[in-house]
């Protein structure tokens, strides 16, 4: 892309989030000269980005990507297409955000050296809980975070890329950048730093059919997402950054025999499900 650089790039990743996108823009420091705003929407079959496109007088640009998936895009845009910037925050496109988080997060990035900041829930019934397991484990919340422009440069240089398949890229992410792009053995908790004045709020979900099957569906994600995590550690453990895969998919037909669902009754139907997935997504694959 040929767009000007300025000195913060807000990405926004939007996927069939129309109810909820405007009240993220309008969450979004419009008329800051030192911020561009690009929202991406991925595989949408919804107005997501008609929606964004009636922003565009306000300088909103947006990338309407006709193929899913938040990591496969989050490659696409921020390490081939993105016009390089100081500081990158990314925001989900159901999220608002406190005013001054962009600032906020780019001064913690500047004053701090670190690779990556993440701003902190301020909703939600364990919002108070994941506050504090962020400052004692360094950890980020894809809802909200920043990453050096120095970071961001440096995964375009070594290509380094999340696996396409990859759920949730927060917590790849924040491996990356507490190793600073080495393998896990070189660990270094003070590379992320949790900006508490920083913050983003998210729809609660609501107790109606819908509103279940939204919750079902996002705790099998989460399930799949834990077994992903099994995977990528053990990559991070032995090849680090450059073992990874560009789908993870690959490595499951190895990974899945030492997979079991946990006995828990909160998780087991969750964690079977998640295993089907991944049976079928190996079998798509190649694998066995």
């Amino acid at each position: 892309m040929t767009e000007k650089s300025k000195p913060v790039l807000v990405t926004v990743l939007a996927h069939n989030e129309e109810a909820r996108i405007a009240l993220c823009l309008d969450s979004l420091p419009l008329e800051d000269p030192d911020v561009q705003i690009w929202v991406v929407v991925n595989g949408s079959s919804d107005s997501t980005a008609e929606i964004v496109r009636g922003y565009a007088a306000r300088g909103v640009r947006l990338v309407d990507y006709a193929e899913g998936g938040k990591s496969r895009s989050w490659n696409r845009f921020v390490l081939d297409d993105a016009p390089d910037a100081q500081t990158y925050v990314f925001v989900d496109g159901d999220a608002q955000l406190v005013a001054g988080s962009v600032n906020a997060l780019r001064s913690c990035l500047e004053k701090s050296g670190a690779n990556a900041a993440s701003a902190v829930p301020m909703n939600g019934r364990n919002a108070e809980h994941y506050r504090r397991s962020m400052v004692r484990e360094g950890g980020l919340f894809g809802d909200c975070y920043a990453l050096s422009g120095d970071f961001v440069r440096r995964l375009r240089t070594r290509g380094i890329r999340l696996p396409n398949d990859l759920v949730g890229d927060d917590g790849l992410i924040g491996a990356l950048a507490h190793t600073d792009l080495g393998p896990e053995s070189a660990w270094r908790h003070e590379l992320v730093k949790v900006c508490p004045d920083a913050g983003f709020y998210c729809e609660p979900n609501r107790i109606t059919l819908k509103g279940l099957r939204s919750q079902s569906a996002r705790m099998v994600n989460y399930a799949v997402r834990r077994f992903q995590n099994r995977i990528i550690t053990e990559i991070m453990r032995s090849e680090g950054p450059g073992g990874l895969p560009d789908n993870l998919a690959e490595a499951y037909p190895a990974a899945l025999p030492g997979f079991k669902p946990r006995l828990s009754p909160q998780w087991y139907w969750f964690d079977r499900q998640a295993l089907a997935r991944m049976r079928a997504a190996s079998g798509s694959s190649g694998g066995a």
